[in-house]
């Protein structure tokens, strides 16, 4: 991200922190990254043992799995990274390519905190 982008995302002259969700799969992910490329929080739920018996991803089971994990995958990397949702500068969310249920899961997640806080919301291209 260039200097210019990281300073839109910050509210005053701190270093910007961002929340990151992914669910574009078969895993829900949320973490919390600093301006300086420090992870300050990861957090993984994989479905990995829910779709086995099928042989592959089943996307109707990813995507309500996105749904029942997103809120506590969130909360968890907020915690672990102790930070407010006050102390973010901005939120970041995959918008594709991916399983549509997935993706919506997740990127209207992120955009529903933001636009809660006040924030950015980023669409990312998670390629």
């Amino acid at each position: 991200m260039s200097k210019e982008k990281l300073q839109l995302l910050t509210k005053t002259k701190k270093t910007p922190i961002m929340l990151g969700i992914e669910s574009s799969c078969d895993e829900t992910s949320a973490a919390i990254v600093s301006g300086n490329a420090e992870i300050l929080s990861n957090i993984v739920v994989s479905q990995f043992n829910d779709h086995s018996p099928f042989g592959g991803v089943v996307p109707e089971l990813a995507a309500r799995a996105h749904i029942e994990h997103i809120d506590q995958i969130v909360s968890r990397a907020m915690t672990k990274a102790q930070v407010s949702y006050r102390e973010l500068s901005g939120v970041a969310a995959t918008a594709g390519p991916g399983l549509i249920g997935g993706v919506l899961v997740g990127s209207t997640f992120g955009k529903s905190i933001a636009l809660a806080n006040n924030l950015p919301f980023l669409a990312i291209n998670h390629l």
